[in-house]
């Protein structure tokens, strides 16, 4: 994930750590200073204000976030437009498929689920609203990426930031990657064919606003008997479908 630093250094370290903890779930006070690379002298002042303020819990030695940030996350997505409009659209592309549905939108260097239409099957996708993704081993996060400028491409995805294999299929050559994201801009719609975990897949194309920038995309995600390599175009047909329709009352 790509690192911003602002005027206000103390906000950048607390950024960073909920990040970091985000990313790893718990972790003790010396795997957060040296995993975000923070000075050890004031690193427990800054996680003792965090857990007073309630940015984070501290259960023994282990640090976890804190029930404030469920909370006002909870308020940023009620107040965002976009999930209402969209709430009953991914209703009808769950029940038309039968597979776990996401809206998600590109915020602060990582692909964001907003909202998620559990699948009526047995099987359970693994997944939440406000949860993260990569923007390189999900299709939701390709997606996001394939139409945005090279150079912002470049900036979320820096030289210095190598790919993590999350499974043997995730892509991790950087001109490998580029050229998937121009084949999406080419067909419409991108696939996750067990890059960001075993056994799933995803299928995720955008939603535009008035402009024609992709504000936000919309998935499919499956185990693999759900999503077979045969009825990809198919289902792929019924979220771009979905997504032009949001799209329109996007721009009404």
């Amino acid at each position: 994930m790509k690192t911003i630093t602002t005027p206000v250094p103390a906000l950048d370290k607390a950024i960073r750590v909920c990040n970091f903890l985000a990313e790893k779930g718990n972790a003790t006070f010396s795997q957060i200073y040296l995993g975000v690379d923070l000075p050890k002298s004031s690193t427990s002042t800054l996680l003792n204000a965090m857990v007073a303020h309630g940015m984070l819990r501290q259960e023994r030695d282990k640090y976890s976030l804190g029930l404030l940030l469920f909370e006002l996350g909870n308020k940023a997505i009620q107040h965002f437009d976009i999930k209402t409009v969209a709430t009953p659209l991914l209703a009808e592309l769950r029940d038309s498929t039968n597979l776990t549905c996401h809206l998600g939108v590109l915020e602060g260097g990582a692909a964001i689920y907003l909202l998620k239409m559990e699948s009526p099957q047995a099987v359970v996708v693994r997944s939440w609203e406000g949860k993260r993704l990569s923007l390189y081993s999900s299709g939701l996060g390709k997606v996001l990426l394939a139409w945005q400028a090279e150079q912002e491409i470049d900036d979320l995805l820096p030289e210095s930031e190598p790919f993590t294999a999350y499974t043997e299929k995730t892509i991790t050559r950087r001109a490998i990657y580029k050229q998937q994201l121009a084949e999406i801009r080419q067909r419409g719609w991108a696939c996750d064919d067990e890059e960001d975990c075993i056994g799933v897949r995803c299928i995720s194309a955008p939603v535009r606003n008035a402009q024609g920038d992709v504000i936000a995309a919309i998935s499919v995600s499956g185990v693999l008997f759900q999503l077979p390599e045969e009825k990809w175009q198919e289902i792929a047909n019924q979220v771009q479908h979905t997504c032009s329709l949001l799209s329109s009352l996007i721009k009404a």
